[in-house]
């Protein structure tokens, strides 16, 4: 088959995939696997050859990923039920004040609290977030606003164990610990560039008006405001903390010890991302039983592995949509067409994954696709494979609008109106996604 029909069979089959999901509201494990098996057919795979494509994409994937977002999903169940992520940005109020909780808020969910699912996240801190709006003054809504998105999506998708960074980083073959040092060194500032430019147009161009931007009928910020009830007594916050601080710390030594070719013996094994991860969890039970009965533990525990399992569903698919690609002969196609491209290869690949999340609405599912598309690809392109995975996630934060769930959750939980919801976290989004572009071009340059 020549390398026209090629491209226009994969074409076919990501648009298809984007109708099915966005216009149809096809499931998106529908919707995936259709797309996949379409793209197989038309490529000369036959059933068979098909089949076996989506089962090893599927299965590879899986086993590269599975353990790591399971366990990331149930540190940050347990950090939840415990109440932490609430005490801990309460202390840092207090040290930091008032006028700085807009940076405090975005700086902390970008770098400490990722492995908390984003909704999660977004039902925990939202009400907090606006109580204290309220105090900086008119805009000061707006301002936490921002700064919630900067902070929560953006460690969703640049540092580890954020849920979408452990899957894009799964699918195009990178190790853990290298997406972490360079997600980090990405991720934090991209969240606060973000909230510092938000805030400028915020006051220059958005024109924030409360009358028109926030809801009356919104609920009582103080009300709801109060934090969880947690049965029993409470740990000291440097032990409360202390799963995510371990996990993050074997994972760079481990990736510290791997840049830097030393031995670390006995030390070699916990410092494996999968293992570590598990050394997290496992603390963050103990903890967890330390101060909630045995039922509620037990309950975060079963509510992460719910919460877990579409996320390693849809990362599944993606690999198979990614396994198909590499069986058909498309790697060296779609190679040749990134080489050949006006634009260089990271610049093409945060478009790929924008325009995903344009049609998708879904940040997570967008990357994931945009991963999925390029991973057979990934190593051909004329930059490192870290930086492919994270221009994909630059990408996907690109202009949410109101296909995204998030998008409604947020304009709910902040007592926002359409408007408001998208002068906050649209633009907000969208400029995170404009900062994190080129400080992935200028890792290039120096790597």
């Amino acid at each position: 088959m020549s390398a026209a029909w090629l491209l226009a069979h994969t074409g076919i089959a990501i648009v298809g995939i984007v109708v099915l999901i966005t216009w149809l509201r096809t499931p998106p494990i529908f919707g995936l696997v259709l797309g996949a098996t379409y793209l197989g057919l038309a490529t000369g795979l036959g059933a068979s050859g098909t089949t076996d494509a989506l089962a090893t994409g599927f299965g590879d994937v899986l086993a590269e990923i599975g353990l790591l977002i399971t366990f990331g999903v149930v540190i940050g169940s347990l950090l939840t039920a415990t109440n932490t992520l609430h005490r801990v940005l309460e202390r840092l109020l207090g040290i930091f004040g008032e006028r700085r909780v807009p940076m405090v808020f975005a700086v902390t969910l970008s770098t400490v609290f990722t492995s908390i699912y984003s909704d999660v996240v977004l039902v925990l801190t939202a009400p907090l977030a606006r109580r204290l709006g309220v105090r900086l003054g008119r805009r000061g809504v707006a301002l936490m606003g921002g700064a919630l998105t900067a902070g929560i999506e953006v460690g969703l998708v640049f540092v580890v164990p954020g849920v979408a960074a452990l899957a894009v980083a799964g699918l195009l073959g990178v190790p853990l610990g290298e997406m972490f040092l360079y997600g980090l060194a990405v991720g934090l500032p991209t969240a606060v560039l973000t909230t510092l430019f938000f805030a400028l147009l915020l006051r220059r161009v958005l024109r924030w008006n409360p009358a028109t931007d926030e809801l009356e009928a919104a609920s009582d910020p103080e009300v709801a405001a109060q934090p969880p009830s947690v049965e029993g007594r409470q740990l000291p916050l440097a032990l409360s903390v202390s799963p995510v601080l371990v996990t993050l710390s074997l994972i760079a030594l481990g990736a510290l010890a791997n840049a830097f070719r030393f031995p670390l013996g006995p030390v070699s094994l916990p410092s494996e991302p999968p293992i570590a991860m598990a050394i997290g969890a496992g603390l963050a039970f103990l903890l967890a039983r330390r101060v909630l009965p045995r039922q509620q533990a037990d309950a975060a525990v079963g509510k992460a592995l719910a919460m877990a399992g579409p996320i390693l569903v849809l990362s599944g698919l993606s690999g198979s949509v990614a396994e198909v690609i590499g069986k058909s002969g498309l790697r060296d196609v779609l190679a040749s067409s990134f080489s050949t491209g006006v634009l260089p290869p990271l610049v093409l690949v945060w478009l790929i994954a924008a325009v995903l999340h344009i049609a998708m609405g879904s940040i997570s599912i967008s990357a994931i696709t945009a991963a999925g598309i390029l991973a057979p690809i990934a190593g051909s392109l004329d930059a490192p494979v870290v930086l492919v995975a994270l221009a994909a996630c630059s990408g996907a934060l690109f202009l949410p609008h109101v296909s995204s769930n998030f998008f409604w959750m947020f304009q709910t939980l902040l007592g926002l109106s359409t408007r408001g919801t998208f002068k906050t976290h649209t633009v907000a989004m969208s400029l995170a996604s404009v900062i994190s572009l080129p400080i992935v071009l200028l890792l290039d340059i120096a790597v």
